[in-house]
């Protein structure tokens, strides 16, 4: 039998749920920004990253994206309560995840004249 306190109860735990979620993905999009501002002025990757990319800065602009594209994901899919607007926001937020995740993908290609010269 669902009782009004359970109700209370679920609701109290889907608050925590969000809450948890929206820290986890904030802390996740600081770390990724971190290292793309990192990537941007000094031109420093993460080591498991190194022998794949080729073009650090691009790669670092990349990272500022897909951060900025979490943060983005987090304000409109879990705060905002507007249906009509998380829908676009969330849709936007997914947009600009990918477009910084094709930026990385980009940044790890070989140049065209370079493939295969000297060491990586």
């Amino acid at each position: 039998m669902i009782t009004r306190r359970s109700v209370e109860i679920r609701r109290a735990e889907r608050g925590v749920m969000r809450l948890f979620l929206a820290i986890t993905v904030a802390l996740m999009a600081l770390l990724i920004a971190a290292s793309g501002v990192a990537a941007v002025t000094r031109g420093w990757v993460l080591p498991l990253n190194r022998h794949l990319v080729r073009r650090v800065r691009l790669f670092g602009w990349a990272q500022l994206v897909v951060a900025f594209a979490l943060c983005w994901q987090v304000a409109f899919g879990l705060v905002i309560s507007d249906i009509g607007t998380r829908q676009w926001g969330t849709l936007t937020g997914s947009g600009l995840l990918l477009t910084g995740l094709l930026v990385m993908a980009v940044s790890q290609r070989a140049g065209g004249g370079q493939r295969g010269r000297g060491t990586p």
